[in-house]
């Protein structure tokens, strides 16, 4: 696997090794002790998701709240997403800012965010399917979003004249007023 660092520290680009030959390919897409080596500690995932998108469709920014704040290692296993992480680390020298990427079933990255980020994705082919494994479990007391067009994040999104968001996520509050 190779591990490529961000500008956000901690938050990193993981690159499995693909074996491909003309029956399709093969690759390890989690190994808890390379894991571990890579980020520097042991992560305990407890609970993996798993969701479909149609294209446009925008989840997020969604972040929990200690004590169940959570860990996210993303991947895209079927189209294409943009996906985004917001640093919300108080006392981080990159707090506030965010990192995007495009994930997809071809280039087979994944994205680990650490606790402490927001995150969230917009779908990019016509079907998405994300998985990420969590370090806390889900949590409705504990769970929070923040606005994804906040101005103050600046985050580029594509198809955004598209987007299809949840009632939810389209009430949520800017990052100057959300909850730490």
């Amino acid at each position: 696997m190779n591990i490529l660092d961000t500008a956000i520290a901690d938050l990193k680009i993981i690159e499995p090794k693909v074996f491909a030959d003309e029956r399709g390919f093969f690759y390890e897409s989690f190994h808890q002790q390379r894991f571990d080596d890579a980020i520097g500690r042991h992560v305990g995932f407890v609970q993996d998701n798993h969701s479909r998108s149609g294209r446009g469709v925008l989840r997020g920014l969604h972040y929990q709240l200690p004590p169940q704040a959570q860990g996210k290692l993303v991947r895209c296993t079927a189209g294409e997403v943009f996906d985004v992480a917001v640093d919300l680390r108080r006392g981080s020298t990159t707090f506030g800012r965010h990192f995007s990427t495009i994930l997809s079933a071809a280039n087979h990255r994944q994205l680990w965010i650490p606790e402490g980020f927001a995150h969230g994705f917009v779908a990019l082919s016509e079907q998405a399917e994300v998985l990420y494994k969590t370090t806390a479990y889900w949590s409705p007391q504990h769970e929070r979003a923040i606005r994804w067009d906040d101005p103050q994040l600046a985050i580029a999104w594509p198809l955004r004249d598209h987007l299809q968001l949840s009632s939810k996520d389209r009430s949520a509050p800017p990052l100057a007023d959300a909850e730490f």
